[in-house]
């Protein structure tokens, strides 16, 4: 996902966060905010798994 993408998943996130604190949300969008936050850590994972796989460990004490 680009980070433009990125930034419009996080945009309707908090909208829909800041929807649920003053008048609610309806059936539809609790299901959309929950598919949304999925997607989110789902992207937080992988990015998270490809930065790992990218270090290499390098021990002076051999």
């Amino acid at each position: 996902m680009a980070e433009s993408e990125l930034t419009t998943l996080i945009s309707k996130i908090n909208a829909l966060a800041r929807k649920a604190k003053t008048t609610g949300l309806t059936e539809s969008e609790k299901q959309e905010q929950t598919l949304l936050r999925n997607q989110y850590r789902e992207m937080f994972r992988r990015n998270l798994k490809q930065q790992l796989d990218r270090i290499e460990v390098i021990d002076d004490n051999k």
